[in-house]
């Protein structure tokens, strides 16, 4: 994701966020959970376990949650004599319907069930749950689905807390596309397994994603494109050590103004006339008209290149796209053309308009008059769009043609070693960072994410030696690049990592002086405060200074939506998580972030249906 993945502070380090804000489940990148994870207090039972129908009379009950009476068989013959008929033929109809289950005669099985449904007096209310969840495990061997979530809906009206009908249902409404209630479903039964069962825990994960991609496709269409702050664009083209338009900008635009020639005033009237009467006496001919016209044109064309420029040159991003867009139409033959129009499908990229942005680049690519630096910056930029939306053998290509085109170019191979991170490949990455940091020694950038890949890749080992050595490797590079504010950062979250937390403390701190309005140095010293000195308020407190300093922080909005959980405020944290998805830059962090909104409310609505606690802990997965 080239705007995340310029700097690591804003997207790849939220790996660490699970520990700092409570709970150690770390599953997948869909959603938290907001509940506390409890050690369990007795054996976990009910849980499927893909034995199909209750075979002995523990499982016959079901999971019964402590609290809810439980009439079994035992207990029925005891305190119900007058129905100990009845309910002994409904159990003997029942084994019966087990056997063939277990013999795959789900038809026969099926009949069965009916006949102890049917035979069962009404006041065994668990044992005729279990009937109905049985039944339901033969219609699911015979894929009919419907009947699944019918027998399930009535055994969970009779033992609202059986897990394993519970477990059935959500599964059978995933294949049927109720991902609302499957969702409900498998969070009660984590919920009611204190988050034990791995299974579910995947499970919910799975329909997690699966509803945050269906909302994202859903709200993109009509997404409104955000500008993004100035600092998010400083730390953007900060990724970037030779950028065709950025680099020596000062000495780019001396040069731009020194060779332009501003247009001559407009002849009086009388002069107008007498120019044009000694044009056609002189008998110039259409040549020398069309040179004059494409002189004029340039002279035009540059003019607005150079408004462009100095708007750069002040770190004035406004209305950048239109005075791009000015040049581009100024003149198609201009010299400066290809600049602008790689300039205008970098700021739509940044303004999240990643269709538009591939488009442009894609036609700019096929022209024929670009410098091998230009072609290399928007094959990067391609790339980075692919990886941002979850191509990675596209952005792979992109960048592979962009080495063929221009080998020698760092920015290369720190972008694809930020795609190489991004999917795990450590020693991949710290090959290109290493490669990057050989053609470009005084790439600051270049170097801290090199070493907090060596980091990663020490952490992934388990190895106290690279650990050391890594570590040591940040130190060194802080002393080269004292004011490069991404090297305290990252170093910061190494320290808070390794639980070395007064120096990792001192480290943001150090980062904020250097950029104080980088908003998402604030969240990460905020974890910090979680991890440290579980000080939510303190970490509240930082969250809201980085929204202070930056509107368009998303990364403080989406953490801040997880503290406001901790704190059971989840109407604040919904709205949080909003302000988020309007933020979002790219259709994949908005299915991100609406997976976390839908795990928040459905946490909360299953939490009051199951008659417990509002959530006050809360844990993240991603």
């Amino acid at each position: 994701m080239a705007e995340k993945s310029s700097s690591v502070t804003e997207g790849i380090p939220k790996w660490q966020i699970a520990a700092a804000v409570g709970t150690p489940i770390v599953v997948g990148l869909a959603g938290y959970w907001y509940f506390r994870r409890r050690k369990a207090r007795r054996p976990r039972q009910g849980s499927d376990k893909g034995s199909g129908a209750d075979a002995t009379p523990k499982e016959q009950e079901g999971w019964i949650a402590p609290g809810t009476p439980a009439v079994g068989p035992a207990q029925a013959a005891v305190t119900g004599d007058c129905n100990s008929g009845p309910l002994q033929a409904a159990q003997a109809a029942k084994a019966k319907g087990n056997k063939y289950f277990k013999g795959g005669k789900y038809d026969s099985a099926i009949t069965c069930y009916t006949e102890a449904i049917a035979l069962c007096p009404p006041a065994n209310s668990a044992e005729i749950a279990t009937f109905y969840q049985n039944r339901a495990a033969a219609y699911e061997q015979l894929k009919s689905y419907e009947n699944v979530i019918e027998d399930c809906t009535k055994a969970l009206e009779l033992n609202s807390k059986y897990v394993k009908a519970m477990f059935r249902r959500a599964k059978a409404c995933e294949v049927t596309g109720k991902l609302g209630l499957c969702l409900e479903d498998v969070t009660a039964v984590c919920i009611l397994e204190n988050f034990q069962n791995q299974h579910s825990v995947l499970v919910a994960d799975r329909v997690l994603k699966e509803l945050g991609k269906q909302r994202a496709q859903e709200a993109y269409k009509d997404r409104q494109p955000v500008a993004p702050s100035s600092q998010f664009i400083r730390t953007y083209f900060s990724a970037f050590a030779n950028d065709p338009i950025l680099e020596n900008l000062k000495e780019k635009l001396a040069a731009v103004e020194s060779a332009y020639k501003p247009a001559a005033p407009e002849p009086k009237e009388a002069e107008a006339s007498q120019a044009e009467e000694e044009v056609k006496e002189s008998g110039d001919d259409a040549g020398a008209s069309s040179a004059e016209e494409l002189d004029q044109e340039e002279q035009a064309c540059t003019e607005k290149y150079l408004i462009l420029l100095r708007s750069l040159a002040q770190e004035n991003y406004t209305g950048v796209i239109e005075k791009c867009r000015a040049v581009i139409d100024a003149g198609s033959k201009c010299r400066y053309v290809p600049e602008a129009l790689l300039l205008h499908a970098t700021f739509l990229l940044l303004h999240g308009e990643g269709e538009k942005a591939a488009t442009e680049l894609t036609e700019l690519l096929a022209r024929t008059d670009l410098t091998p630096r230009i072609r290399s910056n928007a094959l990067i930029k391609k790339g980075s769009l692919h990886m941002q939306n979850g191509l990675q053998a596209e952005a792979l290509e992109e960048f592979a043609a962009a080495v063929k085109v221009d080998p020698k170019n760092s920015d290369i191979y720190h972008h694809r070693g930020q795609l190489h991170l991004l999917i795990d490949k450590v020693e991949a990455a710290v090959s290109d960072f290493e490669h990057s940091v050989s053609l470009r020694p005084e790439f600051a950038i270049a170097y801290v994410q090199k070493c907090y890949t060596e980091y990663r890749l020490a952490f992934t080992n388990r190895s106290p030696l690279q650990m050391q050595n890594a570590l040591k490797s940040f130190e060194e590079t802080i002393a080269k690049f004292p004011d490069c504010s991404e090297g305290y950062a990252l170093y910061g979250q190494a320290l808070n990592d390794q639980q070395m937390y007064e120096k990792a403390n001192e480290t943001f701190q150090k980062a904020i002086s250097l950029e104080p309005d980088n908003g998402n140095i604030y969240v990460h010293k905020g974890l910090l405060q979680l991890q440290w000195k579980q000080d939510i308020e303190e970490a509240a407190r930082l969250m809201n200074k980085a929204l202070e300093v930056d509107r368009g922080c998303e990364f403080a909005y989406e953490t801040l939506g997880t503290i406001e959980i901790q704190r059971g405020n989840i109407d604040t944290a919904i709205s949080l998580f909003d302000q988020a998805i309007k933020l979002a830059k790219t259709q994949v962090e908005m299915a991100h972030l609406f997976s976390l909104k839908e795990a928040a409310l459905t946490q909360n609505k299953v939490a009051r249906r199951l008659g417990m606690a509002a959530p006050l802990g809360a844990s993240m997965m991603g």
